[in-house]
Parts: C-alpha cells; structure tokens; sequence
C-alpha cells in the first residue's frame, strides 16, 4: 500500500531532490554505549547521526529523562537551559529564537525569511514555532551556528529540531493529569505498539490539552483569562517493515493553540491590564511528513523525506493597552482643531483607540533525497563515506492585515508571497589515520522568491548562495575528542514592503553572509560519569541584515518597518555543556554561555531626522551570559527530587533603541513518588516570584504624555504551582 502511494507522494513536491547520509557510525556509537555508563545520545538532525561526544560542533541535546525531571511541558520550559540561546516574548509563546545573537525578533509583515531553522520529525515549521508541546518526545537538539551543508538558508544562526518518540515493537501506553494554580488543568495520553502480529507494521498516538488563564487580570474586563492558552496537540507515527531492505516511516501532527494576547500594561506593572479589546495569538498547524529508508544497494543507503505543512495564524492586539474610559479621564492637546478656534494647544479629553490584527495562510512543501555510501561503497582505500543530495522547497504565504484608530481603518494590506528553494549538497567524511577525521561539506542553492499586495509593492527576487563547512577532529585519547570547524552559512536578501516615500532606497536588502570559527574540546572523567562538552566560537557577520523600526511622528499609532544591511558585526563567545552521574541516584547537570555581539559599523536615521550610531554596541537579544544548573536525585524507594535554575545577564531589546533588560534567574523544582505504574508529583516553576522581562519597547504610546518616549517591558510567568499525576502501563 504505502509502496503504491510512494510517486504521487513525492508529487506533492513542485521541486525537489535530495541525496544524503547513511548511519555508517551506528556500530560504533553502539559500541561506545555498551563501555560508557552514560546515556549516548545521537544528533538525529545531523547526516551521520552520530553522538554529541563525537559531532565536530557545538550541539545541546536535552533528552526525555531531563524533559520529564524537569516537568517540561512546552519548548519554553527547558530552552533556558541552552547555553547562548534566547527568544523575543512578543507573543504568547516562543516564536522567534536567537543563537550566538542571531535571529529574528518579530515578523509583522508576512514575507518569512527565518535564521534559525525550526524542525518537528523532519517538518519545517521555521518562523512558527509556538506550537512545540514537549509530550512524548524522545529528545531536543540545538546545533549551534550556520549549517549551510545539511539545512542551508533557514539555518544561519543554527538550527532546533525536535524528535518525538518512535513507535515501539512491544505495547505501551500512558496518561498524564496535571493541576495547577492560574486555573491550570493539562490531560495527555500515549498509545504505541504493533499493528500486526508479525511486527511488520507498528503505531504510535500521543494528545495533549493544555488549558490555563495566562497569569493577567484584566481590571476593565473583569476577567482573568484575557491572556489565556488554550493549546492542543496530536501526533500519530507509523512504522513499516516493507521488507528487509526497506523502512517507512509515515508522521501526522496537528496542533491547534488558540492563545489570547493580553501581556502589556501603560505602567509596567506586567500582570493588571486594561484592555478593551483583548488581542489573540492562534495558530493551526496540521503537518505530514513520509520518511522511507533503503538499504538494499551493495555500496549505498537512499533516504527520501516528503514533508507538507499547512498554517493559520492569526496575532492581534489593542495597541493602546487600555480602554475609552481610561483616555477620556486623561487631558490630551488639540492636534486637530476640534474646537474649531486655531488654538491647537487647547486640552480635551483624549480620544485614543487603536486595534492591530493580522491573519495568515502557510503551507510548505518540501522533498529531499539522500544517497550515502555504506561501509562497503566507501571510497580512497575505505576511508572516505559520502554523500550527496537534491532538495526542493516551495513555502506559499497569504497575509490579510488591519488596523483601525479612533474607530476608522488606519492601515490595511493583503499580501502574497512565493518561494521556491533547489539545493543540491554533498559531504565526505574521511579517516585520515591516526585518530584523526575530516568532514568536508558543500551546499548549493537557488532561491526564487515572488510578493505582491493590494498596495502596489511588488517583487520577485532571485538569487544562488552557497555554504558549507569543513571540520577536523583528533581523538586525543580515550577521554578528550578535539575539534576544529569552519562554516559558511547565509541567508537570502529580501525586500521591505509599504514603505513611505522618504524610505524609497531601503526597498530591498542583501544577502547575508556568516563565516563561523570553532574549536571545541570533548571531554569525560571518572569512568565515563562525567562528561564535558567545551566550544569556543567567532562569527564574522558580512552584510547583516537589521530589523529597524520607527515610530511615525505624524501618525504615532503607526510604525514603519524595514530590514537593511549593517556593514558589518562580530559575535565570538563559549559554550559549556556538563554532566555529571555522581552515584547511580545523584545526577548534576548544567550549562554555560559568554557571547560578545556587537555591530562593526551602522548608523540609521531616528524618527526626529537625527543620526543614531549604533557602532560597537552590542545587538538585540545577545546577552552576554547564560546559564543553568540542575540536580536529580532518584532514591531506589522510587522518591524522585529535581532541583534547577536558569537565568541571563542584561541585553537590549531591540536594534532601534537603547532599552535594556534586567539580570535575572528563575528557581523551579519537582518532587514525588515514582512507581512502576503510577507517578505523581508536586512541582513549581519560578518559585522566587522573580520578574523579568522577555520582549521591550521603547516608544511613545501615551497621547496625554505628549507622545514621549518611554520602555514598556512584557514580563515572563510569575510563580506557578501544581499537582501532576502519571500513569504507565507496559
């Protein structure tokens, strides 16, 4: 059946091709598992799929034992615990991510162009990454600066995949009911095992519902659910045993997070709003992804992955963040003469409401083969695996736009947008003797790009990139694996649409280049129980492309938005990754980022006409440390106790203006009784009550004020507090 459907499958692909790698370490990586006491944990996003231990690159893999200590339940949980990584809080969830400082903070417009590539099993989902439940996943990787061989464009900064558990020969099944302050009510349920006595064929099914309020009170409202989260989650995974040579692998995900958008406040008290008209945050994900392995060639294994997936999105807000009776008690000047007298500096009571929505339709489609040698196709005398693929993507998004002040439509655009990416890439992987191996890769891509709206912007920009890295590493001994890595990654040029006149020469924009240089020592002590992963990286930013933003003077309700090259900026820094299995019930675990980003040379004009030299000042969302520490103690009586923080130094919070956040660290912790069937655990996340901004602006959003300038912060979750009970049958 699924052998007959394979060719009109692969049809859903406009373009496409890829060739790629085969799992020719997997007997060693299996070797290395049977002598070390510790977990092995494979990169899955990696061609090779090889260990952290052996991967010449900075990689955080965060696995399904930390994701259930922790309590983890969304992707916003645990990405505290990656060192020199960080997300802009302008929407209800994570969307936008940053690695070594790069990355995007919004995306108003509708035209996605993502630095940071974002995978569910293979799914691209890049620029959407709020729907990221953490239930019943096998484990998160964060691979760290550009992968231009394996992912190209969307992987500038890095890049985020998350794996979900596989469906298993045997049966198992689970269900999951949290509690929890803030009206926090959570059900989820597994099921996996085989579909027919021979094992031939196997599923899997997990769900979850997640409800609670969103930590607001809405003071005009009266209501306590105006920042509400309401988010669904479905997968089902099946596995086929075509025969010997041949296995398919058939994903189907559905999320549904219908989140409501009530996060800012006139006096940065972060929790009491006075909203009339409560925002929304809502995306519907439906994705489909068709992974077939063939291993039946003498001297190569084919991987063909077929992928689709379907968006709306809907983000809107009350861009006043208050209602007409709160501006009518404020005195504000007669800007437009209503008393008919000329005086324009009369005072009346202020009239000021403003309302931004913003919905939109994506579907990606993408098809990428991989052929890679086995052990018996390598090549120079057996020392070299190869491989080589084909890629084709084609991302479609609709955007319909609106704004409305002081009741009349202020602003609307209906947009479309097209792209198609075809990259063919290759990569060999050679022992050169002496403990020492070479990985050299080489990516390259065409983008064809095609945008027009309702307000007569139009274009369609085309262009060929390349990357690719090469790396070396020398086993030192049988504690200490050295690395060197140098890579090319790069990210399409774009345009700026609906720009007034006076912004006429920043229509479009370059392509950015990122050369990234690493070394990285890996390292394991006391027989294998404690492990260190060390990276020391620079990045020279070429062309890099700025988000800017300005308030308009004439119409301070409105903004223009534009990206434009900086000249140039330099991001250099360290990551520590350790672990350490103290006794066979005592676990400690932590993290450690320094970056230094900053620009090189770039000035941009403010609102008032004035220069603003942005020149050695460091970027939006790059703090300079990150940092986490946990600890798990599993008692042999089935007591569990994990402890963990995680926290970050100050960083500005945009490119277009000096607001800058807090240091801050955020205490969780969970205890309880584990047994063979049935868990259950008390838990709670911050529990030092501490504040701390996410996301910034600094603008002026107060009409009795004068317009003035001032920094408006939205808050991360206070204190949260529960109950989870877990049940599991075998």
């Amino acid at each position: 059946m699924f052998t007959k459907s394979r060719i009109p499958l692969f049809a859903l692909a406009p373009v496409s091709l890829a060739v790629c790698s085969s799992l020719a370490f997997a007997a060693d990586n299996k070797a290395t598992a049977e002598e070390n006491p510790m977990e092995v944990m494979l990169v899955t996003a990696d061609f090779r799929g090889l260990s952290v231990e052996k991967i010449p690159s900075s990689v955080t893999v965060i696995d399904a034992q930390k994701i259930e200590d922790e309590g983890a339940r969304h992707f916003e949980d645990i990405l505290g615990s990656v060192a020199n990584f960080n997300w802009s809080g302008g929407t209800s969830r994570p969307r936008y991510f940053q690695i070594r400082g790069v990355g995007e903070q919004e995306d108003y417009k509708g035209a996605p162009n993502s630095s940071v590539g974002y995978l569910i099993d293979d799914i691209d989902l890049s620029g959407l990454g709020m729907v990221s439940s953490m239930y019943d996943l096998q484990q998160v990787e964060v691979l760290r600066g550009p992968q231009g061989t394996r992912y190209g464009a969307n992987a500038l900064a890095g890049l985020i995949y998350l794996k979900s558990n596989d469906p298993t020969e045997q049966f198992e099944h689970g269900a999951r009911l949290s509690l929890g302050n803030d009206n926090l009510k959570t059900f989820a349920g597994f099921s996996s095992g085989p579909m027919m006595e021979s094992g031939e064929l196997l599923y899997r099914v997990a769900i979850e519902q997640h409800r609670q309020d969103g930590f607001r009170d809405n003071l005009y409202l009266d209501r306590s659910d105006t920042n509400k989260r309401d988010e669904l989650s479905f997968r089902t995974k099946v596995r086929w045993y075509a025969n010997d040579h041949t296995q398919v692998d058939f994903t189907l995900m559905h999320a549904d997070f219908d989140n409501g958008y009530d996060a800012w406040t006139l006096d940065n008290n972060g929790f009491d709003t006075l909203t009339d008209m409560p925002g929304t945050d809502a995306q519907r994900t439906t994705g489909v992804g068709l992974k077939l392995l063939y291993d039946g060639f003498d001297k190569a294994e084919l991987t063909s992955l077929t992928s689709f997936a379907g968006t709306d999105h809907h983000h809107g807000y009350d861009g006043d963040w208050a209602n007409p009776e709160y501006w009518a008690a404020r005195q504000c000047t007669d800007d437009y003469d209503v008393n008919g007298n000329g005086d324009y500096a009369d005072l009346l009571p202020c009239e000021y409401d403003y309302t931004w929505d913003k919905r939109g339709d994506r579907s990606t489609v993408s098809q990428e083969f991989r052929l890679a040698s086995n052990e018996a196709g390598k090549i120079w005398g057996g020392s070299t695996a190869w491989l080589v693929g084909l890629y084709g993507m084609q991302l479609k998004e609709d955007n319909d736009l609106a704004s409305f002040y002081n009741g009349w439509p202020d602003e609307t655009l209906r947009s479309s947008y097209e792209a198609t990416n075809l990259a063919i890439f290759g990569q060999l992987d050679s022992d050169l003797g002496q403990e020492i191996n070479l990985s050299v890769g080489l990516r390259l891509e065409r983008r064809d790009a095609d945008y027009s709206d309702d307000a007569g912007d139009a274009f369609d920009p085309s262009e060929t990139m390349w990357g690719g890295h090469i790396a070396i590493g020398k086993q030192l001994n049988e504690q200490h694996n050295l690395y060197g890595r140098i890579a090319r990654g790069y990210k399409a040029g774009g345009f700026n649409m609906s720009l007034p006149a006076e912004f006429a020469d920043k229509k479009e924009f370059d392509t950015e280049v990122l050369y990234n240089y690493e070394i990285g020592l890996k390292s394991s002590f006391l027989e294998g129980n404690f492990d260190t992963n060390l990276a020391l990286f620079f990045m020279d930013r070429q062309d890099q492309q700025v988000s800017a933003s300005q308030q308009d003077p004439a119409k301070p309700q409105r903004f223009v938005l534009f990206t434009e090259n900086a000249g140039s900026s330099t991001n250099y820094g360290a990551e520590l990754d350790l672990n350490w299995y103290a006794t066979d019930n005592l676990h400690f675990y932590g993290s450690l980022g320094y970056l230094k980003a900053e620009y090189g040379d770039y000035s941009y004009q403010d609102k008032y006409g004035g220069l603003v030299d942005l020149s050695g000042r460091e970027l939006a969302h790059a703090p300079n440390w990150t940092w986490s520490l946990g600890t798990t103690w599993r008692a042999d009586s089935g007591f569990f106790v994990n402890l963990n923080a995680n926290g970050k130094s100050k960083f500005y919070y945009s490119d277009s203006n000096d607001s800058v956040s807090k240091d801050y660290g955020v205490l969780n912790a969970r205890a309880g009784f584990e047994g063979d069937i049935w868990s259950v655990y008390v838990w709670g996340r911050n529990l030092l009550d501490e504040e701390y901004g996410v996301r910034g602006f600094y603008f002026g959003n107060e009409p009795d004020n004068g317009w003035a300038d001032k920094q408006y912060i939205r808050f991360g979750d206070p204190r949260a507090f529960g109950l989870t009970l877990d049940v599991r049958f075998l």
